[in-house]
């Protein structure tokens, strides 16, 4: 499927990976971009560039599970392929786990449904790493045994079969996009944060990073525009769809060294507060990306540096203080 010129709907749109998916699709040329988000946490100002490039943007404040509101949004607009993102982040698993985990399944049969109904033409869908658990052999394949260990990862999984199983049975065409570990401008830095805007807040103010548990787990940091890029590229590979694919940089980053990377860029020379293993942690995350690699050219993908000095300053200026 070609991009340029298509209709696109993107659910959880102003959230973090999802607004860098809006402005790769409108660098790809689509003729219209509908995002669908109820702000649990994204926000509006993630749109800012992409409403600058595009006043036509159409931004929709409504639950992706809802099938009416969907329906009516799709078939208003037209739209042909949906990018479905919309979920709740993995700490909310400790608070709602029964939320954390509906969540996922609720859109994904919502779409599922709308798209084999005709509504629209294609389903690209956002599922997660963190639905293989800990490593039992790295890197780890699209095969890699399935453990979830939250709520949240358990919901990602749940919708990943219900979508398989409609594939299946009503041969509808849908992408299933895995990434490992996302990071970079735009990552929420507040509830429910991740240990990149974590750590970086805390510097910014004046607080002492924290590392949680040995530090010697690692994960597959991928920078948040290869993510998008590589999803583009893949939609338009007709061998893609029906699949699932791992997309990451296949590069694995201890955690230590990844607070310790970010202190050298801020400056920070102090002590590292040590607090107990989070729950449901992981020990070892590194993607075998060869599926992936068959159907198109990674090219060069950011180097964990580069999009942490990238990254770091993002922050700074957006919580710089306003001069009067």
């Amino acid at each position: 499927m070609r991009l340029g010129g298509a209709i696109a709907l993107v659910t959880g749109g102003a959230g973090f990976i999802g607004s860098h998916l809006v402005d790769h699709l409108i660098e790809r040329g689509v003729s219209r971009v509908i995002v669908v988000d109820t702000l649990w946490l994204g926000s509006e100002r993630n749109l800012a560039a992409a409403r600058a490039r595009r006043p036509d943007l159409e931004f929709m404040k409504q639950d992706a599970a809802d099938p009416d509101a969907m329906r009516a949004a799709i078939e208003r607009h037209r739209v042909e392929i949906v990018f479905n993102l919309a979920t709740r982040p993995l700490g909310n698993s400790f608070t709602d786990p029964r939320g954390a985990y509906m969540t996922s399944v609720d859109i994904a049969v919502t779409l599922a449904e709308l798209l084999r109904a005709g509504a629209f033409a294609r389903l690209v869908h956002y599922s997660t790493s963190e639905i293989y658990g800990d490593a039992v052999a790295v890197p780890m394949s699209e095969e890699h045994p399935t453990r979830p260990t939250t709520p949240y990862a358990a919901g990602k999984l749940a919708a990943d079969v219900l979508l398989q199983s409609w594939i299946e049975l009503f041969k509808i065409p849908v992408l299933t996009i895995r990434p490992f570990n996302n990071y970079g401008p735009r990552q929420n830095d507040g509830d429910y944060a991740a240990v990149i805007p974590l750590t970086i807040r805390r510097i910014a103010s004046g607080l002492p990073p924290v590392l949680e548990g040995t530090g010697e787990q690692t994960r597959d940091f991928t920078f948040v525009r290869d993510t998008v890029r590589l999803t583009a590229d893949l939609c338009e590979t007709d061998g893609a769809w029906g699949k699932t694919l791992n997309v990451a940089c296949a590069n694995e980053v201890r955690i230590l060294d990844l607070i310790q990377a970010i202190c050298r860029e801020m400056g920070y020379t102090g002590e590292i507060e040590r607090r107990p293993a989070r729950p449901g942690d992981h020990r070892r995350h590194l993607a075998c990306v060869e599926r992936a690699r068959d159907l198109v050219s990674f090219g060069d993908l950011t180097p964990i540096e580069t999009g942490i000095a990238e990254t770091v300053a993002w922050y700074r200026e957006r919580h710089a203080p306003t001069r009067p």
